[in-house]
């Protein structure tokens, strides 16, 4: 949702390249790209710091001031150096108050399912049509109890208001198993109480 802490100022550029790019980043800047909705793109730069700590949630909406003039727009790509993990480069698309949108957003597990099991995520996001200042942070799932064999389908998940699922509903999420080690350990222990039992009976 944007709000007061996603306000930014962005500065229009127009050097380009890597070696541009490397000044900018120098002066702790991102240098990003502006696009969509018919609009011609804009190369802008951003600060590095701050868009940084925006960036820590999914879905990013940012309130760019460029020039005096306000522009919504949703982070839909972070070019990162896969070292040192430092942002390279934002593809930022244009979106409208009301619009609404796709995206990705995180599962979230809560709870403790039964003992000696454990929650496997086989997909860490939900595909969800959302109003675009109105992006979900996380999506939750409470597994307490769930026993082994209990699956969470796409179809399972309570959405917030407004939200429309954009999935398969099918589509499987999670998994209540038992940890291959401990299954190990179940037919290690079963088989020495067969062996056991056999032994007794040849004994007698």
């Amino acid at each position: 949702m944007a709000d007061e802490s996603n306000k930014v100022v962005a500065e229009v550029r127009d050097s380009f390249g890597k070696g541009a790019a490397r000044k900018i980043r120098a002066k702790g800047k991102i240098p990003a790209v502006i696009y969509g909705h018919g609009t011609d793109p804009i190369h802008v730069t951003v600060p590095a710091h701050q868009v940084g700590l925006l960036l820590r949630k999914a879905n990013a909406v940012l309130d760019l001031d460029i020039d005096g003039t306000s522009q919504l727009t949703l982070v839909k790509d972070v070019q990162k150096d896969p070292v040192l993990q430092i942002i390279e480069h934002l593809d930022l698309i244009v979106i409208r108050r009301g619009e609404k949108v796709q995206v990705e957003v995180p599962v979230h597990v809560e709870g403790e399912s039964f003992s000696g099991t454990i929650a496997v995520l086989d997909i860490p996001t939900i595909k969800l049509e959302v109003e675009a200042t109105h992006i979900p942070e996380r999506i939750v799932i409470d597994v307490t109890d769930a026993e082994e064999g209990t699956q969470y389908h796409a179809k399972d998940f309570t959405l917030p208001a407004g939200a429309v699922l954009a999935e398969d509903e099918d589509l499987l999420i999670l998994n209540i198993v038992v940890p291959a080690a401990a299954r190990a350990d179940e037919e290690v222990a079963a088989e020495a109480a067969a062996a056991a039992g056999a032994a007794e009976e040849s004994a007698e």
